[in-house]
């Protein structure tokens, strides 16, 4: 799925095959979850295959790097041109982009500032299937704010969604809405939040939840459609009343959900707020002329 034998990679200034790639097994990265990464979408659009937001990514990368005490070597210049030339040598106009950083080999908890560099990319059209989801709320919450830096990419982190997703999965839903530690929502397993209700979107706001770049496009789409977005804390219990729902992602793009611990919402998907932003945000990633709505209730 995610290679053949012609895949080429980028590792620590060397092109090379991904069938031949090999790394050390003595890494804090492995043993303990000391890496950084981002998930990064290319688009195939009329001017060319461009990168989504890739500024805004390579920086939010460095900057969990830099909560994680690694010493990273690259500019966020170099890092887009890096990622233009693995699309290019692999043949990929839309793709899924994966940058790595981990440790070099040293056990023990003190913070390893030595660091590899690691560049992939795939064909990942749909992260979930086609269709409206049906979430969960997890036994699980966020990570307290006060025991890591919750708002960067941390590989360790995703222990938490690997769990309630598995979670999820076991009682048949497709994915989980995790709270956090006070029992307000704050985002889905691998995505963030919104739901709408009387006329406006509601969102969880920053403290809790890695702050999405999708979500911050979203925002912008929001507001070009003069829906007003409110950042605050909300309970399941005012998302049981709500018009509708979705996700936002780099993987999921913006996903319909279609009920809540099988609590369906009021409206159909396709009379929400959010199959329009999924339509608009589809026209602007492919840089196509987006046609935006006055929608902003009376």
């Amino acid at each position: 799925m995610y290679y053949d034998n012609e895949t080429v990679i980028y590792l620590n200034g060397q092109w090379q095959l991904a069938k031949d790639t090999t790394s050390g097994l003595y890494q804090q990265s492995f043993h303990y979850g000391n890496g950084v990464f981002e998930g990064i979408r290319a688009y195939n659009t009329e001017q060319g295959t461009k990168i989504l937001r890739a500024k805004a990514h390579y920086e939010r990368l460095l900057y969990s790097a830099k909560t994680m005490h690694m010493d990273v070597k690259y500019s966020v210049g170099d890092l887009i041109d890096l990622t233009y030339q693995l699309l290019k040598k692999n043949k990929l106009q839309d793709a899924y982009i994966r940058p790595l950083v981990y440790t070099d080999e040293k056990l023990g908890l003190q913070a390893e500032s030595k660091c590899n560099l690691f560049l992939c990319a795939w064909d990942w059209s749909q992260y979930f299937a086609a269709g409206e989801l049906n979430m969960k709320v997890s036994p699980y919450c966020r990570p307290d704010p006060r025991s890591c830096h919750v708002d960067a990419k941390v590989s360790g982190h995703y222990v938490n969604s690997i769990l309630a997703m598995k979670d999820a999965h076991q009682d048949g839903f497709d994915d989980a809405l995790l709270l956090d530690q006070k029992g307000f929502v704050a985002e889905a397993s691998g995505a963030n939040f919104f739901f709408q209700k009387d006329g406006e979107l509601f969102t969880p706001p920053r403290g809790n939840i890695l702050p999405g770049i999708t979500r911050s496009i979203v925002m912008e789409l929001a507001a070009a459609n003069d829906i007003r977005v409110h950042e605050k804390h909300f309970t399941p219990e005012e998302v049981g009343v709500a018009d509708g729902a979705f996700l936002t992602g780099t993987a999921v793009e913006i996903q319909a959900i279609g009920s809540i611990n099988k609590q369906s919402f009021r409206l159909p998907w396709g009379d929400t707020f959010g199959a329009m932003l999924q339509q608009q945000f589809n026209d602007y990633v492919r840089m196509r002329k987006v046609e935006f709505k006055k929608t902003k209730a009376a």
